[in-house]
């Protein structure tokens, strides 16, 4: 009897110990190919000092573990564990980092995408919002100066004066201590906060950076890139090129049950898709980013695990989905234009570039960047009804349908479910949001005419926003 304990025994440490290896086997090529993906964003299209993007960029257990070698020639960046699964990220001209997958870096090189040149705007030149100079402006028959230079680590705001000049409908202290409550002030955990930018009644009324980034850094949105998804197909809504109610466009759905599912079920994130959202090691989402050619078709190819239209399952692969059903709507020579003519251009959001995958497919989940100050210009397009500047970019009652539900609406998160407990009870109802990996924010709350943004790198303690944005909305009141 102890023989055949110690024979069962022995078995399954034999067994843990494979499992073990597999799993590890399968993790380190996505530990090196983030590292690559994220040095080679930072280094090159965020333009930072590697030793700073090597340094705090990849600084968290298990991430840490790989070797980043930069080649400022061949704009690229290869990394390593432990001298393992070489992986390597490229940077091509006006089109962001893109891990090489399922080709050389040659190859990949040479495949021909034409993004638009962007406007020659003198940002400075140029009215905020659709530029950055700064005027005096009134709110309420108070008179506001303008923005002055913006300092590293300082907190620059407007002031609201009125005729005697004291101040009125903006308590400067209490947005100070807002923001720096973000940053580790007043004693509040340092969460890496990157970025924080405040427009109230469409002005910038504060903002204010970490060392090293400044309001012309661009910053990796994550998640925050659905909602960029969720403009360019209310684009084609609007072009009468696509329609959220009829089946999605997937030729190779079109056999199986998943021929029922709709855009607006993708959109939605209740398409009934097999998927796993887990960051911490090997899954689906992680497979995907870090491993595949072409994300859009490694996502469509999950077997269904409900009915459509019923059951909430949060998935970046929809999200890819619907970047490569816009790709197949619009043909490759319109489907780069896209973003950048229809939609960044017009909204003045002249610093985003949304990154393709290594089969050409933007990586509509994950992999936008822009500066905070881009990120805002994106939440008062929201506010503002997809109107900027007396144009219409997105169509009428896109953002009304958009946020129309209670815990998630279409790739963006809502904040009305009464059926269960709020996600930030602290928020007003009509809050809704765009949300990222490792705590990137655009929070638009129509009741005040509020957008307020947060980048960031967590490593550690996290921003809760139940506490830091009803802080920032007291000082406005």
């Amino acid at each position: 009897m102890r023989e055949r304990f110690q024979l069962i025994l022995k078995f399954l440490v034999l067994v843990f110990a494979i499992g073990f290896l597999v799993y590890i086997w399968k993790a380190l090529p996505i530990i090196s190919g983030y590292a690559a993906k994220v040095a080679c964003s930072g280094i090159f299209l965020s333009g930072r000092p590697q030793e700073r993007v090597l340094r705090d960029d990849l600084a968290s257990f298990p991430v840490n573990l790989a070797s980043c070698t930069v080649d400022m020639q061949d704009s690229s960046v290869t990394a390593t564990v432990l001298g393992l699964a070489s992986r390597k990220a490229v940077y091509r001209w006006r089109l962001g980092a893109t891990l090489v997958n399922g080709m050389t870096a040659e190859a990949l090189r040479e495949q021909h995408m034409v993004r638009p040149m962007a406007p020659v705007v003198d940002a400075d030149t140029v009215d905020w919002p659709m530029g950055d100079r700064m005027h005096p402006f009134a709110i309420g028959g108070l008179r506001l100066p303008a923005v002055s230079a913006i300092a590293e680590g300082r907190t620059v705001s407007l002031r609201m004066e009125d005729s005697a000049g004291g101040l009125g409908g903006l308590d400067e202290a209490k947005l100070q201590a807002a923001i720096g409550s973000a940053f580790g002030e007043g004693g509040a955990a340092a969460t890496g906060t990157r970025a924080v930018v405040v427009v109230w009644h469409g002005q910038l009324v504060a903002e204010r950076y970490a060392p090293g980034f400044t309001p012309h850094t661009r910053l990796a949105g994550w998640s925050m890139a659905k909602g960029i998804m969720n403009a360019l197909t209310g684009i084609l809504v609007g072009q009468r090129r696509l329609n959220t109610g009829v089946s999605a466009p997937v030729p190779e759905w079109a056999g199986d049950g998943r021929r029922v599912i709709t855009i607006a079920d993708l959109l939605h994130m209740n398409s009934g898709l097999r998927w796993w959202e887990f960051y911490g090691g090997p899954s689906d989402v992680t497979n995907m980013l870090f491993k595949e050619t072409n994300m859009s078709e490694f996502a469509g190819r999950a077997g269904l695990s409900h009915p459509p239209g019923l059951v909430f399952n949060y998935s970046s692969g929809t999200a890819n989905i619907l970047s490569g059903i816009i790709r197949r709507t619009v043909g490759d020579d319109y489907y780069y234009r896209l973003p950048y003519e229809q939609l960044f251009y017009k909204a003045g959001m002249y610093s985003a570039v949304l990154e393709p995958d290594a089969g050409g497919t933007f990586v509509g989940s994950s992999y936008c960047y822009a500066t905070a100050r881009d990120w805002a210009r994106f939440g008062l397009l929201y506010l503002h009804d997809g109107v900027w500047a007396g144009q219409r970019i997105l169509p009428e009652g896109w953002v009304k349908w958009t946020t129309t539900g209670g815990g998630y609406g279409a790739l963006w998160w809502l904040n009305k479910d009464e059926s269960v407990h709020r996600r930030r009870p602290q928020l007003p109802k009509d809050c809704y949001s765009c949300e990222g990996y490792e705590g990137q924010y655009i929070w638009v709350i129509p009741s005040m005419d509020l957008v307020v943004v947060r980048m960031a790198m967590e490593h550690g303690p996290v921003l809760d926003p139940d506490v830091f944005v009803p802080a920032v909305m007291k000082a406005l009141r």
